[in-house]
């Protein structure tokens, strides 16, 4: 028994390396024994996906084996891989990062996310559906992932603020009751006592670890960790709902724009690239089409996790004005304290913001669809501008924009490269490559359906990875504070995931198709017959 649980124990161990090796050699028969383009292609296909869906090679590493594999097998030149991996979505991505760079480092999303929570008050049903709103507008130009880092440490101020106001209260119940007049300060002393023994014991317990020895007035940092007390409850799960609601929201707001989430670039450069003579996918006619169901996801959502976090109490929101209880004038101060040390607007922020509104005018009045754009003013380029063309333009002016005027001392940007490098996400540029490059080797178009009818609804179920921590960055952010278990993100997800799907459905079947055409197969698809083979070349 103990042997079967070493093997079992070093099989887990080095899993990823077995993967690695056992994958390629149990899909071998594929490209030996079969040996046709199609077969090569398949192996190269169902390798890359088991790779991605297990991790056993980092992300991005898995997204370079097209450009090896390709030209070994004879599905692509090494050269016309090489071409696939860059493509005008990474000059868009770029622009936005440039955004995304100005607004994180001048602060101007903390002045957005708090002024929206102070606009709804701090009730905690609508402090909630505030912080959403806020998480869910920056994701529309943002990454979700940026989005939920700079709303989180805000939500997690309240948090503290929400477990110290009960923790006074309890002492002031308690002193009330004892007569004790120091129990906070007491209760810190034990915890920090605890720890203290906790840390040694760990040490006796591993003769490997260095012997510190903790000063009686450093007590070493911890996560914070909510107490699960009956009398506190109500609180753990306001936490949980606060916490969850901002994981959520960052995916409905990213796929209410082109540029707000990844799938939906994937999907923008695929149609560029495969159906080049397709003109209705632009930022007009996405933003008409996904903003309603960002926003009919995003109020069913806060009701469903109001309901299982909070409860089914839902008079309590429409309670106007009347005596707030201590928790929530307490997290009111908290939050206009935060709004109140970000100062007045700066001229950076100012610039920030001009650069932010005219990207996303610039974006929506390139090519709307139901009426002319400024694409229109240049005829004899047409097609040769896209939203790459706008993202660039004003993305590369915040490297020449001074931020402080014309100070005659030095000159300093808006951003610089070294700040834009640490908030671009190069793997996932490198992925979303790996993915085009596969997409080039393998095509078919045969039933005859309007291919926006099966590309949009899974574009847009693809950012619904609500179920698991580890479903999606924003997810692992948020779970990271330790606020929630996996069985409260599995059980919310569920909910959400049905009201998406169900969604999606909706507003394709009704806003999708007089926007797309949906009911009729297009003039832009390539007409085939029926066939269940690929398009290799």
């Amino acid at each position: 028994m103990e042997a079967v649980k070493m093997v079992l124990k070093v099989t887990w161990r080095y899993r990823s390396l077995l993967i690695i090796l056992l994958t390629p050699s149990l899909l071998l028969p594929l490209p030996l024994v079969i040996g046709t383009k199609v077969a090569d292609c398949a192996f190269v296909l169902m390798l890359m996906a088991i790779y991605w869906l297990t991790e056993a090679l980092p992300l991005s590493a898995t997204a370079m084996l097209p450009a090896l594999l390709f030209p070994l097998f004879g599905i692509l030149k090494s050269n016309e891989v090489a071409k696939v991996y860059f493509k005008d979505f990474h000059l868009l991505l770029i622009g936005v990062i440039c955004l995304a760079t100005s607004i994180e480092k001048w602060g101007l999303h903390r002045r957005i996310a708090l002024r929206l929570v102070t606009l709804v008050g701090v009730n905690p049903g609508w402090l909630m559906l505030g912080f959403m709103s806020g998480c869910a507008f920056l994701s529309m130009w943002v990454s979700n992932t940026s989005a939920v880092a700079m709303v989180m440490p805000i939500v997690e101020a309240v948090i503290q603020q929400i477990l110290r106001s009960e923790e006074e209260a309890d002492g002031r119940r308690s002193r009330a009751a004892t007569g004790v007049s120091n129990l906070a300060l007491q209760l810190d002393e034990i915890i920090g006592q605890k720890e203290k023994e906790d840390i040694m014991s760990s040490q006796v317990q591993d003769p490997e670890a260095q012997v510190y020895t903790i000063p009686d007035n450093e007590v070493p940092p911890r996560r914070t960790v909510i107490p699960q007390v009956p009398g506190r409850k109500q609180d753990n799960m306001i936490c949980k709902a606060l916490c969850i609601s901002i994981a959520y929201s960052s995916s409905m707001g990213g796929i209410a724009t082109l540029p707000g989430t990844s799938p939906n670039l994937i999907f923008s450069e695929y149609m560029t690239q495969f159906y080049p003579d397709c003109d209705q996918i632009n930022f007009g006619n996405w933003l008409l089409l996904c903003v309603p169901i960002s926003i009919l996801m995003l109020l069913l959502s806060w009701i469903w996790l109001y309901w299982l976090f909070i409860g089914s109490d839902f008079r309590s929101l429409l309670r106007c004005g009347g005596q707030r209880s201590e928790r929530e004038k307490e997290t009111g101060r908290v939050i206009q304290e935060e709004y109140n040390s970000l100062g007045p607007i700066g001229p950076q922020e100012v610039v920030t913001l001009i650069i932010f509104v005219l990207m996303a005018l610039l974006w929506f009045t390139r090519k709307p669809g139901f009426m002319p754009g400024w694409a229109n003013l240049f005829p004899e380029h047409a097609g040769y501008a896209t939203d790459a063309t706008a993202a660039l333009l004003l993305g590369l002016l915040l490297f020449v924009i001074p931020a402080h005027g014309p100070s005659p001392k030095n000159f300093e940007a808006m951003i610089t490269w070294k700040e834009f490098q640490a908030v671009m996400p190069w793997e996932v540029a490198l992925l979303v490559g790996g993915g085009f490059a596969l997409a080039e080797g393998t095509q078919a178009e045969a039933i005859q359906v309007n291919p926006l009818y099966m590309l949009i609804p899974t574009t847009l179920c693809t950012s619904f990875s609500f179920l698991l921590p580890v479903s999606n960055p924003s997810n692992a952010i948020v779970f990271g504070y330790g606020h929630l278990r996996t069985i409260d993100m599995v059980k919310a997800g569920l909910g959400t995931n049905v009201i998406g799907v169900l969604v999606v459905v909706l507003a394709v079947t009704t806003l999708g198709v007089p926007l797309f055409g949906l009911n009729t197969y297009p003039d832009w698809a390539p007409i085939l017959p029926p066939s269940n083979s690929t398009g290799l070349s």
